[in-house]
């Protein structure tokens, strides 16, 4: 899978966030989380930053597929995927995928507690990756935080 994602991270910033377009039936709705994703955030308006992956050869791509392709990255801790889901269920948000594997960690537990998915809005990527970058908190606090939500999303903590 990866020779059909090619080189993902050629100019990625270490710093941005990782958003994956794997959906490419409706461009108005990918211009809408674009735009979305391009907001300042946090109480202090930081600026974004975000590393989009805009490619075609990335269509159709499952999270197990996205996790092949970046798993090169050993310092990629999350990954978004702008997926059917996000373009087309009207909330436009993101599946946040945990690039933990089972092999990193020392348990069964551990992986099912810091590994897995959890949707998220366009403005809670920031955050969650900030955090994971700077290891403040960790992919389980913002994967309780989204299933404590009503709707199941990620907002903010």
């Amino acid at each position: 899978m990866s020779d059909r994602a090619g080189q993902w991270a050629a100019d990625r910033d270490e710093f941005a966030a990782v958003v994956i377009r794997t959906d490419f039936r409706d461009d108005g709705a990918w211009a809408a989380l674009k735009l979305a994703l391009s907001l300042p955030w946090g109480p202090e308006d930081f600026e974004p930053h975000v590393h989009v992956v805009d490619a075609p050869s990335w269509a159709g791509f499952t999270t197990a597929d996205v996790l092949a392709a970046v798993s090169a990255d050993e310092e990629l801790a999350v990954v978004f995927l702008a997926d059917g889901a996000a373009l087309h269920a009207g909330h436009g948000a993101l599946l946040a995928v945990s690039t933990l594997t089972r092999e990193e960690c020392e348990s069964d537990e551990e992986f099912e507690a810091e590994g897995g998915e959890f949707r998220t809005a366009p403005a809670g990527i920031h955050e969650i990756h900030a955090n994971l970058m700077i290891a403040n908190l960790d992919f389980s606090d913002f994967a309780d935080a989204a299933e404590a939500a009503p709707d199941g999303v990620f907002r903010s903590l």
